[in-house]
């Protein structure tokens, strides 16, 4: 099952729209990445481990 993350799920100062979506391992290697570059996260296991029990499982839609 494919995952995600939101980030208007987590209050920031620039009201951060972005869905991260796909296998777990690409979205939480590139949620990190956004963390790091876009919120000034530091990139870290407990920061992963953070975003990991986050995900949430994608519901298909269907056309």
């Amino acid at each position: 099952m494919r995952k995600k993350v939101d980030c208007r799920d987590y209050p920031s100062e620039m009201n951060c729209t972005l869905v991260i979506t796909g296998e777990e391992e690409e979205v939480v290697r590139a949620a990190a990445e956004h963390a790091v570059s876009v919120h000034g996260h530091t990139d870290s296991p407990e920061l992963r481990e953070q975003i990991r029990s986050s995900l949430k499982n994608e519901i298909p839609q269907h056309a």
